[in-house]
């Protein structure tokens, strides 16, 4: 592979790019399922939701519901999944090995999720990653989330580093709306959760990746010439 010139500053979506989280999200899901006395929900089947978050999720685990999830069922979500959280997921395969080449290239990372801030807190140290990741911007953290710029804008602010020598990398279309308009270099993590509809191609990224490892490539980070 070509030598790696990391941008200064990588930030990351979580659930579905650094994080598969699905298999939390399946426990949770299926908590409350078997709350209702329903069979549990197959995690293929509610993986391709999970990056879209709780409210579809929780759409996805009761179809009945037409799309009209009423409020205390996400409330109900997100105490459940408090108590999975970090339980069953684990980093995407080539994610440990990416974030060491960052880090050993002399760049920084962080996360910009649009996961609530308190939930993102509290997976961070389960992965070693408190102390490792630069910033971590939640849902809630700010007045707007993805696929609004201001989060991205903000990470980079705080950590006074230039859009130019910024990326983003993201599983969902928000995350490479959210990059564009920020002016960072986006790129689309193919390994992490799609709807069978949904077509990363049309999105505008700047690059995609089949597997994290080929972030360890320099093409990715570089434009066509």
């Amino acid at each position: 592979m070509t030598a790696v010139r990391f941008p200064a500053l990588v930030l990351f979506d979580l659930d579905g790019t650094l994080l598969d989280s699905a298999p939390d999200m399946a426990a949770t899901v299926n908590r409350m399922r078997g709350a209702r006395g329903r069979p549990p929900m197959a995690l293929e089947a509610l993986r391709p939701h999970v990056s879209k978050g709780s409210r579809a999720m929780s759409a996805a685990a009761f179809p009945e519901l037409g799309g009209e999830v009423p409020g205390e069922m996400i409330r109900e979500f997100l105490d459940v999944y408090e108590q999975e959280l970090g339980r069953h997921g684990l980093p995407f395969d080539g994610v440990a090995e990416l974030l060491d080449a960052i880090e050993a290239a002399g760049s920084r990372w962080g996360i910009v999720t649009n996961k609530p801030e308190y939930l993102a807190r509290q997976v961070l140290p389960k992965l070693g990653w408190d102390t490792r990741s630069a910033i971590l911007v939640g849902g809630d953290s700010l007045p707007e989330r993805k696929p609004h710029p201001l989060p991205l804008l903000h990470a980079a602010e705080v950590l006074g580093v230039g859009i130019d020598e910024c990326a983003y990398v993201g599983d969902d279309e928000r995350d490479i709306a959210a990059a564009r308009a920020a002016g960072m270099r986006s790129i689309v993590a193919l390994w992490g959760y799609r709807l069978p509809g949904d077509d990363p191609l049309a999105w505008g990224a700047d690059a995609l990746a089949a597997i994290a490892c080929d972030l360890l490539d320099a093409a990715p980070w570089q434009d066509a010439p």
